[in-house]
């Protein structure tokens, strides 16, 4: 098993080879007249996320396939490398590409990056995640076991509830032996309702003055209840079981 300092280096090598693709494609962008400057980076509050919503449009009107691309990559590298805000970029996607395509884009990306993030952990950084999580190993190895009969079920509940760390279970899943194939569809369904809520609110992000709007108690609960109706399936199972018994 490699050690904890190679582990990093091949996560460390993975993180500038991807973060050079990334400051490439910002280089290639296409000319664009705002008066202003024309600094592409990833926003970290909602007038920075307003500000390149803007500057990404008039892109997107001379060169659609770029921004696609651009977009695409950057919320990939937020995923992949457990980067927060990609939150913001689902806001972003609806001010760009509108909830019709912004949407479905916004939960395939999600799929893939996590996807993109549990091969790193699977082939490079397992040796890390065992040692800096060894008692979230533990224990998650402990509901997956129980829960093995209910899998599908038990993956879509803890997407579906809002207060799960999102990328600590895509770091810990194939370790646990998740299947990468049940990851990647739990994924992209179990993240739907949440991508949808950004991705409609960035068609209005122009006036939107807070983001609080957006990421408050009201969607916690909402969350939490489709949480709690993925979780129905399991308990039918089992009712059924015990009766037939």
């Amino acid at each position: 098993m490699p050690s904890v300092f190679s582990s990093v280096s091949s996560v460390a090598c993975t993180v500038l080879a991807a973060s050079c693709f990334l400051y490439i494609l910002t280089c290639l962008a296409p000319p664009v007249s705002t008066g202003k400057e024309n600094r592409l980076r990833f926003p970290s509050n909602l007038r920075e996320l307003q500000q390149l919503a803007e500057l990404l449009q008039l892109y997107y009107s001379s060169n659609s396939l770029y921004v696609l691309v651009l977009f695409s990559s950057a919320y990939l590298y937020k995923q992949a490398f457990i980067i927060p805000g990609s939150a913001l970029l689902n806001v972003l996607a609806g001010a760009l590409f509108g909830t019709y395509v912004g949407f479905p884009l916004c939960c395939f990306l999600t799929a893939c990056g996590a996807t993109c993030c549990y091969l790193l952990s699977q082939h490079c950084a397992r040796t890390v995640v065992e040692h800096y999580f060894p008692d979230k190993v533990m224990y998650f190895q402990k509901l997956v076991e129980k829960n093995s009969h209910q899998m599908i079920y038990f993956l879509l509940f803890l997407r579906l509830f809002p207060m799960t760390p999102n990328w600590l279970l895509n770091l810990i899943s194939p370790i646990v032996q998740i299947p990468l194939h049940l990851f990647f569809f739990t994924v992209l369904i179990g993240l739907m309702p949440y991508n949808f809520m950004c991705v409609q609110a960035g068609e209005m992000l122009a006036s939107l003055r807070s983001l609080d709007l957006i990421f408050n108690f009201q969607t916690v609960i909402k969350l939490a209840g489709f949480a709690l109706v993925a979780l129905l399936p399991s308990f039918v199972i089992k009712k059924t079981v015990v009766v037939g018994s």
